[in-house]
């Protein structure tokens, strides 16, 4: 059994990530096998909770993933862990919009029976704190908030102020944080700044997490509460096990959510351990596109690829051998100028397109097979231009696929999640990849021969068929 510990708040702002990153950091520090996870759609805590831990970060989506999947992933995380600390998402019991308590950090405790540490942005309060935190503790009764963590506590005379208040909420405090600039970590839109594009000042920020955590709060006391969380009962999620019961020849049930049991048609092998070529699959990484799921690669390793990274800012050839390419989202608005001036790279996805090999594309890897990004040349893969703009497009996403594609059969169903401020201007000569549902109905993406390009991100563990189908088409 793992012991476990959720890390939520009343709402954004109040320093989850902080608090989360610097238990990791300290509680590593002691010598444990800490594993740690994000709960939501966010790629970029969970890099900063991989360099707090050595590990991979991992996310916990009830929404793209299902809720039966949660515990199991969450196994699989942290096989062999001693401790793991779960990073919650807006406030605690914010979840989908209209979709009830569906992907909070409520939902995910209750999901895995984990003790919920409460972070409390204290610096505009002091009595009223107890009224607060009861409020959040009385709400669910299933969801156990087991402490309290203070930050942004002023004075010793705050402290004092908020520890008396707190005496009677029955709630214990297991952390007071000081206003402390060191462990602030910049932002952009409504997260952080990634680790790639910041490394050396991220190791120091994380450093400060770890040593304002050590300083400031209970780790003894928190180990014990993390210990009390009750055996969870669930079998490891299997990348090489998902196939199990997966309809081999193209019949499948489309129309159907992750958690629900539906699969999405495919054709094909679907384990590594059949004969034939292992196709590689190029995936792209660096500093312009650090946004993926680390259970992709092990999905796409599970259907039979090979799995090799590149970096676009850098490298100026696809790695030998490509049969299929992969490239998520990011901040490539950031790096414009720089992808554009890799022209042999751009030129060799151009034509590995052009060769009808597939290509699964993810926001900023949309971006950058269009035509330009702000009058700035990219791939020229679409007949599309693509430009920054001062809307914030966000949220869940269910998904229903228009067009037969390398990663679903049209009719499919899928959940993912849109997060960006670019908007693309498409010309003529592709069909749409989605037919989106919500919050109005529209068509989205482009489906080019092997091509599958979209705003739309997805998790491949919700819908590990995907990646088989991706992985066949390689072949």
């Amino acid at each position: 059994m793992v012991a476990r510990l959720v890390i939520a708040a009343p709402s954004s702002g109040a320093g989850k990530t902080t608090v989360a990153t610097g238990l990791m950091a300290a509680f590593a520090g002691r010598g444990l096998a800490v594993s740690p996870h994000k709960v939501g759609p966010d790629y970029i805590d969970p890099g900063y909770h991989a360099l707090a831990t050595g590990r991979p970060g991992r996310n916990l989506d009830a929404y793209m993933c299902g809720t039966g999947l949660i515990a199991p992933l969450f196994e699989h995380g942290a096989r062999g862990c001693d401790l793991a600390v779960v990073e919650g998402v807006m406030g605690l019991y914010d979840g989908a919009a209209d979709q009830g308590e569906l992907a909070s950090t409520a939902q995910v405790s209750k999901l895995l029976k984990a003790p919920v540490v409460l972070v409390v942005d204290a610096s505009s309060q002091s009595r009223s704190v107890a009224a607060l935190v009861h409020g959040f503790a009385s709400w669910d009764p299933e969801v156990r908030i087991g402490g309290v963590i203070l930050n942004k506590v002023a004075t010793d005379r705050h402290e004092h102020l908020l520890r008396e208040a707190l005496g009677e909420s029955g709630v214990p405090v297991l952390g007071v944080l000081r206003r402390a600039p060191a462990v602030a970590t910049p932002s952009r839109h409504l997260g952080l700044v990634p680790v790639a594009e910041r490394q050396a000042a991220a190791v120091e920020a994380v450093a400060a997490q770890a040593e304002q955590v050590r300083q400031g709060c209970d780790l003894d006391a928190l180990m014990a509460l993390a210990r009390s969380a009750p055996p969870l009962h669930a079998e490891p999620w299997e990348p090489h096990g998902v196939w199990a019961g997966v309809p081999r020849g193209g019949g499948g049930t489309p129309g159907r959510s992750p958690g629900e049991g539906g699969h999405l048609s495919t054709t094909g092998p679907r384990t590594a351990d059949e004969p034939g070529r292992r196709p590689l699959v190029a995936v792209a990484g660096g500093a312009a596109f650090t946004f993926s799921y680390a259970e992709h690669t092990e999905l796409l390793r599970a259907a039979g690829a090979e799995v090799v990274t590149f970096d676009p800012l850098r490298d100026e050839a696809l790695p030998e051998g490509t049969s299929g390419l992969v490239i998520g989202g990011g901040f490539p608005e950031m790096y414009g100028e720089q992808l554009s001036a890799n022209e042999p790279l751009r030129k060799a996805v151009a034509a590995l397109a052009a060769s009808g090999a597939p290509i699964a594309a993810e926001c900023a890897g949309l971006l950058y097979l269009a035509r330009s990004l702000d009058g700035t040349p990219m791939c020229g893969v679409l007949d599309a231009d693509a430009r920054m703009s001062e809307r914030l497009t966000l949220g869940y996403r269910d998904a229903v696929a228009v067009s037969d594609s390398v990663l679903a059969p049209a009719g499919a169903r899928m959940r993912g999640h849109e997060f960006h401020r670019t908007v693309i201007e498409p010309g003529a000569g592709a069909a749409a990849a989605w037919g989106l549902r919500q919050p109005e109905r529209r068509v989205e993406g482009f489906v080019q021969g092997g091509v599958h390009a979209s705003y739309v991100h997805t998790h491949w563990a919700g819908s590990p068929e995907a990646a088989a189908r991706f992985v066949e088409h390689c072949r």
